[in-house]
Parts: structure tokens; C-alpha cells; sequence
């Protein structure tokens, strides 16, 4: 019957090419021949073949039978292009069940989870039992895989109106499934329905791990109940680099966390983070021991160790409150030198907080460098108040003078502040030899190379750092090198060696790996490695490590920094042609607790949505893109305090809007932008709307839109003629040099082509000659081509057209732009052939 059927003759009754190509490979692939079902969905899969379900039904069935015969790339690639066309689909839940079962066999089991919340409407909202049977296997495949895996217990996005463990919605569904595949069997009088979906839940995983987004996350990622702060101490204690840094009496818990402590010693932090737990349990006891000291210094040393973190993650106004409060209870149990070191961190913390007040970039730093002026003024008064200070004690607070000074320089870029930084990291220096403080040693030698960067002296900066990294290789700390290094590399990439950079910042790195990161600042080092492997032309070991400095900030609940960096990710992903990649990133970010819940940032947010409707419209998903790119429009609008964003937003959604062929509405986002381009001036991408929107017209509507479209390129010369009194200077070709030859385009569509060529003279005037340069080479080039085939092709006067190209094809031949040649000289053949 199935080859009676594979060769008859299609008929206009026939289903259409695409669905009956799905039904034939869905044939080979029961019969066994994974190889040969692939063949017959090649058309499909290619995209040459498509329907309404076509291929995203097509790709759901071949993601196994790709795993199968050896093609995991090709299934990860479908995979991300395929779910993004069927989620959320009451029509395709058959589809996103065999994308939750993909997850499930690949050892994507979280993502699968991510996925399942995603769909959460597809279990009340598919009306064909069948689709709704397929849906439930497939949730049951990827529920049973995590109960196996242990996690029963996680939270799951199921039914609506109750809360899900894995293990309680897999119950639910594994009724719900049997149920439904035995009704189908009672009426078909067969077992095919039970035997199809008995198959699919006795499937053995397919391959132990398939990274299948850049963004990788594992079950234990989504367990519920912790704050960050507290993932953050059990990924610090999970990391320490020996179990006996944590002692097991409390007694010794206690002293040795501070004894760490006043080393600067990464593993001081696995001790907080336990006696944390400890104190925080309903049966602690404080020990009686005077040693130990009183119940208050260790709530005040825990709340320290907290103000610390929240400092590192850039939250200064939580710092300040933390460090008032611990100085506060150092003061009651008497222990001096801690009150003085609280207060100071608090100075330094609330100094911070004022640079934050700002209203403008300019404000900000003027309003910090004056803060940190005034904190490092009372952090010296405190030190010559206080009396009997321990060494220990003396240092920090000499520490904490130079950082702010150092601060102070850097936020302010004034070079007459950097003496002071040397003065007082010299006497940090001198203080920390004379007593033994190996750590403020080594913290003021890197001060001074920092501020020798700062002050734009980069080989004195190397200089300072060599000695610093030969010192810490004798002497320690060893938990410094890693920094050490990260320094010396990004002085290297300022002194342009990207290969000395990328050795020492991948030293660095491996160093690192020996401690926890918030220590050694691992997130920064693959950041600064990513900086550096694009310079060396190495863009996917860039991404590679953009996404795990991600990854660790996110760990470490810096969130913000965290979706920046993905952020970089997904554009990096973006320039590659990497499009499902970015979108699937940027999906997964957007898809986050605090995001929905307006927690985060609306300003980050907002950057991700309009970079996720960039990739959107990269990827020729326009109507997804217009939805997007046109609720940031309208939202943007409501930004009083950035009128700049709100234009630049407008100005790209009108011209998504024009591609969609939505004229009217185009035009009018056009005007908003305009608006908001004349609170904060955007010429060059104002301009480059305006012509756009032009050409679209021109090219869409003919003569009928040659007046709206010249309409445009009027408003386009009137930004340009304000650009030029403003003194704006564009990158690249000037701004009438581009509406020039949007004039000669414009006027080609609509077939005034006197009009066409004049003005395309005039572009190649304001042009001038082309150079060395690559851009302007080919821009002059392009021009060139289109005033030959205007005057060649559609006036009809080849002998000058020809004269034209064989004089640019000349020049650039004598200027070795080899690659911009070829369009002209395949012209003047066309037109030499056709004379």
C-alpha cells in the first residue's frame, strides 16, 4: 500500500508536497530506516517544502532519527529553529512534546523543564485528543527522566490551580496519557496507540549531554528556596579548595574563620558561609569560651562578611546598612579595632551611594570623585583617633585611603589625582613590609600598576606588575596571581599584543581554578579573554568565554552584569549568523523569575527585547519582529529621561514597519522619532530611516509612492543640513552623500532615470575619488554600478556607461580593491554582450 501510495501522481486533491513528504519519512523512520526517512524529509528540512505546519512538524519527528545515524549538530540546530515556530501552540502541542522528549534523551533535562513552564497553556488549551496524547508523552518522558535522575522534588510548571512537584505531575500525566491511548484503542479496536506511546517512554537516553544552548544549566540550577545570597555561600563552600579549611568545632570554626579573615584568605569565606548555617539553626548554642568572645561580635562579624558581598555585587547601599549595623554590635562587645574598620568600610560604601545621584554620566562622577574625597578625608580621621590599633587593622584601613584615591582617579579620569594614589600606596607599601602584611604588599603594588595604566604610562604599568607577579610567586599570596595576571594581560591588549594578552590572561585563568572565583574575579578573566580572542579572530572561543564570565556572576547574584554580559553574547552570536542561537539565549533571559516579574532592570530589559527583535528580523521571522520591535516603540515613548533611546528605538521600528509594507504606521513612528531626535539629536539614524523608508516606498509602491517617498528624503536633507550646522561628523560617507544616492535610487524605482543618474552624479561628486580604504572603496563602487546600469540598461546609452566602468575598473584595479571590481566588470560584459 505505502508504495502504491509513494508512486502515484500527485492530483490538485492531493495533501500539499510538504505534508505528504512528513507522512512518507514518518513511514521509513517506523520501518527502521532512520538514513532514508532523513532523504525523504531533506525538501522539508531544507526549507524548500512548506505549509501552515511545515517543517516545524517535519523537525519535531526528525530530531531523533538525526541522533540516531551520528547528525547531534544538525538535531541542535533544528531543535532551536523548530521549538521557537511550534511553543506556546495549542495546534502544535503534539510538536513541543517531541521537543520536550529531545531535551529529556540529550541530557538537556533542565532546559526541558524551562521549556515545560514555557508551554504551561498547553495543558488546558489543545482541543484534538491526539495532539494532547503526544503533548502528555512527551511531558512524561522528560518528567519521569528528572524523577529518575533524583530531583522528584523540584517545582514544575503543570495544570493550573495548584503547585507541581516533578514527581506529582508525572503521576497526573501518566493517567491522563494511559487514559487517553486507551480510549483511542477501545475505538480502533488496536493497541497502537498504547505500543506508539509505550515506545516513546522506554527510550533510552541518546546521548549523555548535547549542549543545545549557549546558556547551559543543570537540574540543581532550578532548585527552589534559596535566596542568591545563599547559592552564592554554597557555591563559595562547594568551591573551597579543602575541606579543612571548614574546622568541625564550632570553637575552631570561629577562630579560624578569623584568623582567615585578617589574612584576606579566600577560604575565610567557606567558614562564614557554614557558621552562617549554624548560627542561623533553632539549637544554637554560643560557646562559653573567651576566646571565642561574645554571641554579638559573631552576628557582627557574619554581617561584615555579608556588607563585603553586597559590595562586590554593587549593591553600596545595602554595604552601608550592613557595616553600620556590625559596627554597632563590635562597639557592644567591646572589640574596637572593628568598630573603627566597619565604620571606615561604611564611609567608602556611602561614598559610593552619593556618585549614584547624578543626572547625568558627567554629574555622576563629579558627585563621586568629590565623595570619595570627603571618604577618604574621614576614613584618615578615624585612623589618627583611634589608638592601639593592631597591624592588621592599620593596613586595611591604608588600604581603604589608597582605594578611594584610586576610585577617585579612575571615575574622574583627572591625571592631577594620581600622585596622591601613589603617595598613599607607597606608604600602604612601606606599612605592609615592615609588619609582614603580605597581602596590602601585593595590594599596593597592583594599586600603583593600576594607577600608572590610569595615568597612560602602560610599559611602566608592565613593569610594576612584572615585579608584582615574580614577588607573589616567591612570597604570595598565591590567591593574588590570578588578578596579577589579569592585569598584566589587559595591559598587554592595551599595548596591542593580543597574543601575550591571551597567554597571560589564560594563565590566569588556570590559576584560578584553584580558588573560589568571587575571590580571584574569574568572571572578569573570561571576560577579558573574550575581549581578546576577537582580537586575535577567534570570535567563537570569544563567545565561549563571554558566556561563562555569564554564568559566574550569575552565581555570584551579580544579575546585572551577568544578562550584560549575555547580552554581548547573544550580539557576538548575532554578527556570526548564529541567529536560533541568540534567540534562544535571549528567550531564556527574558524568561527568568525576575524579569517577568518586573524586578529587573526596565531599561536592560528593554535592550534585550530590541536586540531579541533584531535577531528575530535577521532570521526572516518579520511579523514576530514588527510585534516586538512596535511595543518597545510604544513603551520607549514613556521615557522622559532618554529621549536619545526612544528615537533610535522609533527610527528601527518604522523601518521594520515600512519592510512589512505598513506605510501609514511607519511614517507615523517616523515622526516620534523625529520628535524625540530633536530633544536628543540622532542624525546619522534619523537620516538613515528617513532614506530608508524612502527607498521601501519607491520600491513597493512605484510612481504612486514617489511623493511620499520624496517627502522623506526632504525631511533626510533637513537633518542633514542640522547635522552639518551642529558640526556632527558621521562614520563613513556624509550625510548628503547618502541622501544623493538615495535620490538616484529612489528615482530608478519609479523610472525617472534623467533624475537617477543626476543624482547619482552628484553622490559620486560628493564621494570623490576612492582610496586605500575598503568602505569608501566599495560605496564609490556601488554608486559607480548603478550609474552605469541606469545610464547603460534603462536609457539606453551604453558607450558612456561603458566609459564609466572601465575607467573605475581601472582605478580600483590600480588600488588593489580586486573584490569591488567584479560587480562593475561583469556589467560592462552584460552591456558589451547585449551591444
Amino acid at each position: 500500500a505505502y508504495e502504491l501510495w509513494a508512486g502515484r501522481r500527485r492530483t490538485p486533491h492531493s495533501d500539499c508536497e510538504a505534508c505528504e513528504i512528513c507522512e512518507r519519512a514518518l513511514y521509513r523512520v517506523a520501518a527502521g530506516d532512520d538514513e532514508r526517512a532523513l532523504e525523504v524529509w531533506a525538501p522539508v528540512l531544507a526549507g524548500k517544502e512548506s505549509c501552515q505546519e511545515e517543517p516545524a512538524r517535519s523537525v519535531s519527528h526528525a530530531l531523533l532519527p538525526l541522533l540516531r545515524t551520528g547528525h547531534a549538530g544538525r538535531a541542535r540546530e533544528l531543535h532551536l529553529a523548530g521549538y521557537r515556530a511550534c511553543r506556546r501552540n495549542p495546534s502544535m502541542a503534539g510538536e513541543v512534546g517531541r521537543h520536550l522528549e529531545f531535551c529529556a534523551l540529550t541530557g538537556n533535562e533542565a532546559r526541558g523543564l524551562e521549556l515545560l513552564a514555557e508551554n504551561r497553556n498547553l495543558f488546558d488549551e489543545v482541543d484534538s485528543p491526539l495532539d494532547q496524547l503526544d503533548f502528555l508523552t512527551g511531558v512524561e518522558v522528560l518528567l519521569r527522566r528528572v524523577e529518575g535522575l533524583g530531583h522528584g522534588e523540584l517545582p514544575v510548571a503543570g495544570y493550573a490551580g495548584r503547585a507541581w512537584t516533578v514527581a506529582g505531575l508525572c503521576a497526573e500525566v501518566r493517567g491522563r496519557g494511559d487514559g487517553l491511548a486507551a480510549r483511542f484503542d477501545t475505538r480502533n479496536g488496536t493497541s497502537a496507540q498504547s505500543g506508539r506511546r509505550t515506545a516513546r517512554l522506554d527510550r533510552a537516553p541518546l546521548l549523555d549531554a548535547l549542549e543545545l544552548a549557549l546558556r547551559t544549566r543543570v537540574l540543581d540550577d532550578l532548585a527552589p528556596g534559596d535566596a542568591p545570597g545563599d547559592r552564592r555561600e554554597a557555591v563559595a563552600a562547594s568551591v573551597s579548595r579543602a575541606a579543612s579549611a571548614v574546622p568541625e568545632e564550632l570553637p575552631e570554626l570561629i577562630r579560624r574563620a578569623r584568623e582567615l579573615d585578617e589574612e584576606g584568605h579566600p577560604d575565610a569565606r567557606a567558614c562564614w558561609a557554614r557558621l552562617r548555617v549554624l548560627v542561623a539553626a533553632r539549637d544554637y548554642s554560643h560557646p562559653e569560651d573567651p576566646a571565642v568572645g561574645p554571641y554579638g561580635r559573631l552576628c557582627a562579624d557574619l554581617l561584615s562578611d555579608e556588607a563585603y558581598r553586597a559590595a562586590e555585587r554593587g549593591d553600596y547601599a545595602s554595604a552601608v546598612d550592613l557595616h553600620e549595623e556590625a559596627a554597632g554590635l563590635y562597639e557592644d562587645a567591646g572589640a574596637a579595632d572593628d568598630v573603627v574598620l566597619a565604620r571606615a568600610c561604611a564611609l567608602l560604601a556611602a561614598a559610593e551611594v552619593a556618585g549614584e545621584g547624578g543626572e547625568d554620566g558627567e554629574d555622576e562622577a563629579e558627585l563621586k570623585a568629590a565623595g570619595l574625597a570627603d571618604a577618604h578625608a574621614a576614613v584618615v580621621r578615624l585612623q589618627e583617633e583611634a589608638t592601639g590599633l593592631a597591624p592588621y587593622v592599620e593596613g586595611r584601613l591604608l588600604r581603604l585611603r589608597a582605594s578611594a584615591l584610586g576610585v577617585r582617579l579612575q571615575s574622574s579620569g583627572d591625571q592631577a589625582h594620581a600622585a596622591v594614589v601613589f603617595a598613599e600606596a607607597d606608604l600602604l607599601q612601606e606599612f605592609a613590609t615592615r609588619h609582614g602584611l603580605t597581602t596590602q604588599v601585593s595590594g599596593a603594588m597592583l594599586l600603583r600598576a593600576g594607577t600608572h595604566a590610569l595615568s597612560g604610562d602602560l610599559p611602566a604599568a608592565v613593569t610594576e606588575i612584572d615585579a608584582l607577579r615574580d614577588r607573589l610567586v616567591s612570597d604570595g599570596p598565591a590567591w593574588h596571581l590570578p588578578r596579577a595576571l589579569g592585569l598584566r594581560g589587559r595591559l598587554q591588549l592595551g599595548l596591542r599584543d593580543a597574543a601575550a594578552a591571551h597567554a597571560d590572561l589564560a594563565e590566569g585563568l588556570r590559576l584560578a581554578a584553584a580558588w573560589p572565583a568571587d575571590a580571584v574575579d574569574t568572571s572578569r578573566l573570561h571576560a577579558d579573554l573574550a575581549q581578546t580572542c576577537l582580537h586575535l579572530g577567534r570570535p567563537d572561543e570569544a563567545l565561549t568565554h563571554l558566556t561563562r564570565s555569564a554564568e559566574v556572576d550569575l552565581r555570584d547574584g551579580k544579575r546585572v552584569d551577568a544578562f550584560c554580559t549575555y547580552s554581548n553574547a547573544a550580539q557576538l552570536c548575532l554578527d556570526l549568523g548564529r541567529i536560533e542561537d541568540s534567540i534562544a539565549l535571549l528567550d531564556s533571559l527574558l524568561g527568568e523569575p525576575d524579569v517577568t516579574g518586573g524586578e529587573l532592570d526596565d531599561r536592560l530589559v528593554a535592550q534585550l527585547r530590541l536586540l531579541r527583535a533584531r535577531a528575530l528580523h535577521a532570521g526572516d521571522d518579520l511579523k514576530a519582529a514588527t510585534a516586538e520591535f512596535a511595543a518597545l516603540a510604544a513603551e520607549s515613548a514613556g521615557w522622559d529621561d532618554d529621549p536619545g533611546s526612544h528615537a533610535m528605538i522609533a527610527a528601527e521600528t518604522a523601518m521594520i514597519l515600512a519592510e512589512a509594507g505598513e506605510f501609514d504606521r511607519a511614517g507615523e513612528v517616523a515622526d516620534r522619532a523625529l520628535a524625540a531626535h530633536v530633544l536628543s539629536p540622532r542624525y546619522e539614524l534619523i537620516s538613515n530611516c528617513l532614506r530608508e523608508l524612502a527607498r521601501l516606498r519607491a520600491q513597493r509602491q512605484g510612481p504612486d509612492g514617489l511623493t511620499a517617498a520624496l517627502a522623506h528624503l526632504d525631511e533626510a536633507g533637513r537633518v542633514a543640513d542640522a547635522a552639518r550646522a551642529a558640526g556632527f561628523q558621521p562614520v563613513g560617507r556624509s550625510l548628503e552623500t547618502a541622501l544623493a544616492y538615495e535620490h538616484g535610487r529612489v528615482h530608478a524605482y519609479v523610472g525617472a532615470y534623467e533624475d537617477a543618474l543626476a543624482a547619482l552624479e552628484k553622490a559620486l561628486a560628493l564621494l570623490g575619488e576612492p582610496g586605500a580604504e575598503e568602505g569608501a572603496a566599495g560605496e564609490w563602487a556601488e554608486c559607480v554600478r548603478l550609474a552605469g546600469a541606469v545610464e547603460g540598461i534603462y536609457l539606453e546609452r551604453p558607450a558612456p556607461a561603458l566609459v564609466r566602468l572601465d575607467a573605475a575598473v581601472a582605478r580600483l584595479t590600480a588600488l588593489g580593491h580586486l573584490e569591488e571590481c567584479e560587480p562593475l566588470a561583469s556589467l560592462a560584459a552584460q552591456l558589451r554582450d547585449e551591444g
